[in-house]
């Protein structure tokens, strides 16, 4: 399986098909840090939310590579069906974790973070933290919803385009305070307001619980797809 998300690896960034999403969100994060200074936890946790459609688009991408034909040698490979899809998600997480530290990377040279000013910000490693945890709680609900939208669990583009897009405006209206039904979307919105107010650990470990919860369900939908598909 090791080999398998290698290959993977390999295909995604020597096609290129990594550079679209990649500057797309690099180009909308840099034009909001570029604005003017924020504390990080509040900027970072805007990031996150910018980055969640790019890192879906991002995995979607990836399981796409491969052909159809050589999709299904991969699974005579490996031997089991549950292996190769466990391949294509280790390989997209890995590569979304490499985005997410760019998206962390980049305000720096840009000056679009501020360290503490008033007396009750918090310290800049707290902030900093913060948003870290903001960008892992998006990273497995953008590659359940990018793995949901992929070729071989829809089929067709439009398709694909259709998830990708009513996901993302999920995680945006239904994610919004005051949604009547909040948990239909990936907790990135609530993330993003709880860093710049604040979160207490309780409410932490509660929005974890959640992502992993979303993503666990997202990912058994896409699962049985594939099933279904052959």
């Amino acid at each position: 399986m090791t080999a398998l998300v290698r290959l993977r690896l390999a295909g995604f960034l020597r096609t290129g098909r990594i550079l679209a999403p990649l500057l797309a969100g690099l180009v909308v994060l840099g034009v909001l840090y570029g604005g003017g200074r924020a504390q990080p936890a509040e900027a970072y946790g805007v990031s996150a939310v910018v980055l969640f459609p790019v890192l879906a688009w991002q995995t979607k991408l990836l399981l796409d590579v491969e052909p159809d034909v050589q999709r299904r040698m991969a699974l005579v490979t490996v031997g089991s069906r549950r292996r190769e899809q466990v391949a294509g998600l280790v390989a997209a997480t890995v590569v979304a974790l490499g985005t997410v530290a760019l998206a962390l990377l980049l305000p720096w040279p840009l000056g679009g973070l501020a360290g503490p000013v008033a007396a009750d910000d918090r310290p800049l490693p707290v902030g900093i933290a913060l948003g870290l945890w903001a960008h892992l709680i998006a990273v497995p609900a953008a590659v359940a919803l990018g793995a949901l939208a992929s070729r071989a669990c829809v089929g067709s583009t439009g398709y694909s385009v259709a998830v990708l897009a009513v996901g993302s405006v999920v995680a945006v209206v239904f994610g919004r305070s005051g949604s009547a039904l909040p948990w239909l979307a990936p907790p990135v919105m609530p993330t993003a307001r709880a860093t710049a107010a604040g979160v207490a650990m309780p409410a932490a470990l509660l929005l974890t619980g959640w992502a992993v919860l979303w993503s666990g369900v997202v990912l058994a939908g896409y699962a049985w797809r594939r099933r279904l598909r052959g």
